[in-house]
């Protein structure tokens, strides 16, 4: 009986281990551009967490052709889910174009392996959610990579392309969505 109890133990033990991928480096290229690619319809969900000195890096300017938009969310938060299908919907339109769409969750770390994890499935956004630890920021983030965002309310969503920006902070509607991302290539940016 004590040998299948040890036994019975030892399978809980290691069928509850989930491999959690931290990223210690992060390299960005400022000549390839990285384009929106064909996933399969459900991936599996890769646990990437970014520090805010990784997330700084991410935001800053390269010198190559893509936009990048990145948006802010949690898994909590009413409005972010909503204007989650605005994103999908344009992410498959612009597929092949150099744009690439990340998001960044504040969820609660003990929220990604559970509801993080199921929303990125259920969305099939796997490959695109980064976690960030928001305890660990500070006004000093804030100000180092925002013109507007305190990080007092969610969403935000940030788009770059080279040194042209864009801020925005509350929910965006398909329109304005579609406008943003259109003025980056309706003004040469």
């Amino acid at each position: 009986m004590k040998k299948f109890l040890l036994s019975l133990f030892a399978v809980a033990v290691l069928g509850s281990c989930t491999k959690k991928e931290t990223v210690a480096e992060t390299e960005f290229s400022d000549t390839d551009s990285s384009m929106v690619v064909d996933t399969p319809p459900v991936s599996a969900f890769k646990s990437i967490e970014y520090s805010p000195e990784q997330v700084t890096e991410f935001l800053s300017a390269k010198e190559n052709d893509t936009l990048y938009v990145t948006n802010f969310f949690a898994t909590w938060c009413g409005p972010c889910i909503r204007e989650i299908p605005h994103f999908k919907e344009k992410m498959e339109e612009l597929k092949g174009q150099p744009v690439k769409f990340t998001f960044i969750s504040l969820d609660q770390k003990s929220d990604w392996d559970t509801k993080v994890k199921d929303f990125a499935e259920e969305k099939e956004l796997s490959e695109n959610i980064i976690l960030l630890d928001g305890t660990l920021l500070n006004e000093d983030f804030f100000t180092k990579n925002f013109e507007s965002w305190d990080g007092s309310g969610i969403p935000f969503t940030f788009m770059r392309k080279k040194n042209m920006t864009d801020e925005y902070m509350s929910m965006m509607t398909k329109e304005q969505l579609d406008e943003k991302i259109n003025s980056f290539s309706n003004n040469g940016k």
